[in-house]
Order: structure tokens, then C-alpha cells, then sequence
């Protein structure tokens, strides 16, 4: 089975940063794309970044210029570095896994990683 950790979550005030890690294991093959997603309370998850292999990234636009996504393709690993960090980015922050290959001819899953707290407060 695949399983998606993520670390680095906490409490930074804001200006501050922040470091997102998310490590996938398990029977991997290959995997699609990788990127971060965000739930704040009473809102519903939104994408922040991603990457795909040949490190095309897309940005929510509100955080462009201040996140930065970046993957290890040998250990299953993507990270956020979060910069300049505002109140409105307080959230879960949750890893996702698009089109896992445990086998090079097996069917492509998604998986979710259970999420990582970010509060940004004063």
C-alpha cells in the first residue's frame, strides 16, 4: 500500500517561514504529479502547488512569489517552502500523489497524505 507522511506543519508568526515536507513510500513505481492542497476552516481545499515530472510548477496565485514547490523524483519526496508567510495562510496543508504506478502497466491511483497544520498568528 502507498502511504503519504507530510512534516514541517506549526505555528510561525506572520512574515515568517515555513518548510513542508511529504515523503510517499511504499510499492512505487512511478508517480504523475505531486503537489500541496490546503483546507482552511469552513472553506473547501484548494490547490497551492504542483509539479510534474520535468518540474513544470503551478501556483495558487495568491501565494506566487512567496511558495516554492520542489520534488526528489529518487525518494518520492516534494516539498514547500513557504515564505513571507500572511494570516490567510493558516490551514491544513495536505500532500497529494497523482497517478501512482505500482507496476509499470498498473492502474494509475491518487493518494492523500492526512495533513499538516499551518497557523499563522500573531
Amino acid at each position: 500500500q502507498v502511504q503519504l507522511v507530510e512534516s514541517g506543519g506549526g505555528l510561525v508568526q506572520p512574515g515568517g517561514s515555513l518548510r513542508l515536507s511529504c515523503a510517499a513510500s511504499g510499492s512505487i513505481f512511478s508517480i504523475n504529479a505531486m503537489g500541496w492542497y490546503r483546507q482552511a476552516p469552513g472553506k473547501e481545499r484548494e490547490l497551492v502547488a504542483a509539479i510534474t515530472p520535468g518540474d513544470s510548477t503551478n501556483y495558487l496565485d495568491s501565494v506566487k512569489g512567496r511558495f516554492t514547490i520542489s520534488r526528489d523524483y529518487a525518494k518520492n519526496m516534494v516539498y514547500l517552502e513557504m515564505s513571507s508567510l500572511k494570516l490567510e495562510d493558516t490551514a491544513v496543508y495536505y500532500c497529494n500523489a497523482e497517478g501512482v504506478r505500482i507496476w509499470r502497466f498498473g492502474q494509475p491511483n491518487d493518494y492523500w497524505g492526512q495533513g499538516t497544520p499551518v497557523t499563522v498568528s500573531s
